[in-house]
């Protein structure tokens, strides 16, 4: 068995933070996404590849050298231009050759061990499912229905969801289904493994899951990404920084080097701010601020701030603002 990590998207839905930064790579808490998966990962001790596109190549070599992993990297520099994921499976099964692939969705965040995952596979395809417990959620999702751990129905992204139990981009596919990617391309979805999954058991394929409980968060919208930082930030890492004796912090926070805490600011619950950042009489609690920004005056809260940004004399609340922007409100 091969682990095939995917994250060759462009994650449009997260722009424009992701514009310049893949995904995979953004930060919850002291570790990057694509950290929680390797560590999960390494527990296999089976041969691994990540599959990204050329433009974020640069971003993904260092993290390939540093597991002392593989990587597919495909041909394109544009959202219009990419493979999609099942696209992306293809090449790397033509690639690395026949094998049972592990494939993973590179913007998930799992409570599950992937050892005992891999257990539960018998030879037939194996999905991750978690009840998300709401049926308005699993419109945007692949709605399972089980009888024990048999998978009977799946639909990808219902109107009309028949449970609240998900497909959570955690999947086996045995080497003979990897093989019918070709012809499914043919007339399938190319981005999304879930419409694959509806296509191999509509033609007969017996997908068996494997349930979890706990937590699982798909990094695709601002929410998420707070709730993931808010569930895995567990306690403070604070590096070399300057703060103001008038200054408290509530933790638990990630403070990267060189960030300035000044005047009487207060920083925390759950907040990331990134290097060489400055927060002067301001309260930043559940936000993620980027690296070099200035924040002054303000109230940032459930707001995520790119970098390089100005921020003075404002309340920001839900807010998700691109890198160097300059905003400020009249003193």
């Amino acid at each position: 068995m091969k682990v095939l990590i995917m994250a060759g998207g462009y994650a449009t839905r997260l722009w424009p933070i992701t514009k310049d930064n893949p995904k995979a790579l953004l930060p919850v808490g002291e570790k990057k996404i694509l950290d929680y998966i390797m560590e999960k990962v390494g527990e296999l001790g089976l041969e691994t590849y990540i599959s990204t596109n050329r433009f974020f190549e640069s971003h993904f070599r260092p993290i390939a050298e540093k597991y002392g992993v593989g990587l597919i990297v495909e041909d394109t520099l544009h959202e219009e231009e990419k493979l999609g994921t099942i696209g992306a499976m293809k090449k790397a099964f033509e690639e690395l050759g026949p094998d049972d692939y592990l494939v993973i969705a590179g913007d998930n965040l799992f409570s599950f061990s992937l050892s005992d995952f891999v257990r539960t596979y018998n030879g037939r395809t194996l999905i991750a499912v978690y009840d998300i417990g709401d049926r308005e959620l699993a419109k945007r999702y692949g709605v399972v229905v089980l009888e024990g751990d048999r998978v009977i129905s799946f639909r990808e992204k219902p109107p009309e969801p028949a449970s609240t139990l998900i497909s959570t981009g955690v999947y086996v596919f045995p080497e003979r289904v990897m093989g019918l990617i070709g012809e499914y391309l043919a007339n399938g979805n190319r981005d999304s493994p879930g419409y694959f999954v509806q296509w191999l058991l509509e033609r007969g394929e017996e997908i068996t899951a494997y349930r979890f409980s706990d937590y699982w968060y798909d990094i695709g919208s601002a929410d998420s990404y707070l709730e993931a930082l808010r569930t895995l930030l567990k306690e403070s890492h604070i590096e070399e920084i300057q703060i103001s004796p008038y200054s408290k912090i509530i933790p638990p926070v990630v403070i990267k080097r060189g960030a300035r805490i000044l005047g009487r600011s207060i920083i925390g619950p759950f907040a990331y701010i990134g290097e060489n950042c400055t927060i002067e009489n301001s309260d930043v609690s559940d936000s993620i601020i980027f690296r070099d920004t200035v924040i002054k005056g303000s109230t940032i809260w459930r707001s995520i701030i790119d970098e390089k940004c100005e921020i003075r004399n404002l309340e920001l609340k839900k807010s998700l603002v691109g890198g160097h922007a300059k905003i400020q409100r009249g003193e």
